[in-house]
């Protein structure tokens, strides 16, 4: 039988104390900056390629902007990514995205993807959930149709837009259904 005294006790924290301090929290890290930078190189590179997607920003309640997604899989995939939340072009929040998915898979993929949140409902569902899955809810616009994209017709028909463009890779199709979004602190 052991017997706790003080002296144990404190040794156990001070060696314990190092490991602690490893477990950051990210407040005070340059990663909010990093995912700031790349979503401002999306959306500028998103905008010169289709240009009718600034009309759509405009109109829109709020857009979580996703640079980079990593999507890799063999029978079983998965994959992640980290973005912003923007409301009237300033960052309020930041998500990581997840997804997994089975069946007949095989290869890897990047791609960015922007979702536009076209109804105050829409975007305060988004915001107020623990973990918001995009759903039957969600019209996608891939990029050979992102020149085609007009904010007047899509508005009243869907409360959420999602564009997927920059996709580089060989995994067959890219869906956001599934895809899990976190709030994170980075």
């Amino acid at each position: 039988m052991s017997i706790l005294t003080r002296r144990n006790f404190t040794l156990g924290l001070m060696a314990g104390t190092p490991l602690l301090a490893a477990c950051g929290n990210g407040v005070g890290s340059s990663g909010a900056a990093t995912i700031d930078a790349r979503v401002d190189a999306t959306l500028s590179q998103m905008y010169s390629r289709y240009p009718n997607t600034r009309d759509l920003a405009d109109k829109a309640n709020g857009m979580l902007v996703m640079p980079v997604v990593t999507e890799a899989g063999f029978l079983v995939g998965g994959g992640f990514g980290r973005g912003a939340l923007r409301i009237n072009n300033v960052t309020v929040d930041y998500y990581s995205a997840t997804k997994g998915s089975v069946g007949l898979q095989i290869g890897a993929q990047q791609f960015a993807h922007v979702l536009f949140f076209m109804t105050p409902d829409a975007l305060e569902k988004f915001r107020r959930s623990s973990g918001w899955a995009a759903g039957a809810d969600v019209e996608y616009v891939f990029n050979d149709r992102g020149e085609n994209l007009r904010a007047e017709t899509t508005t009243s028909s869907s409360p959420v837009i999602a564009v997927i463009f920059g996709q580089a890779g060989a995994l067959a199709g890219v869906s956001l259904e599934g895809m899990k979004y976190t709030r994170i602190i980075p």
